[in-house]
């Protein structure tokens, strides 16, 4: 069986990290930090929507902040045929 991870790397999905930064709902004058880290499609970012989304509708501590970091850990690679080699040398 093939890694789900694995298989959303090879359609496209990049490791993305989200920085949260929110307020604490006894404390709103205090900042707490929740790091969110899924494989996700960027530029839309739809895991990370979805997550806010529920962040929103269940969670007590209002969003301040959110900083994304987003990489695609597999990436189309750069062919050259056996010739090509041959004359760089």
């Amino acid at each position: 069986m093939v890694d789900r991870a694995f298989l959303r790397q090879i359609e496209g999905y990049g490791l993305t990290t989200a920085k949260i930064h929110y307020h604490l709902p006894d404390q709103p004058s205090l900042l707490q930090l929740y790091v969110w880290q899924e494989y996700d499609f960027a530029p839309k970012f739809p895991e990370l929507k979805g997550f806010l989304d529920f962040w929103t509708r269940e969670l007590d501590g209002p969003v301040h902040s959110v900083r994304i970091a987003h990489a695609r850990l597999i990436r189309p690679v750069e062919i050259r045929s056996v010739e090509e080699i041959g004359t760089l040398h």
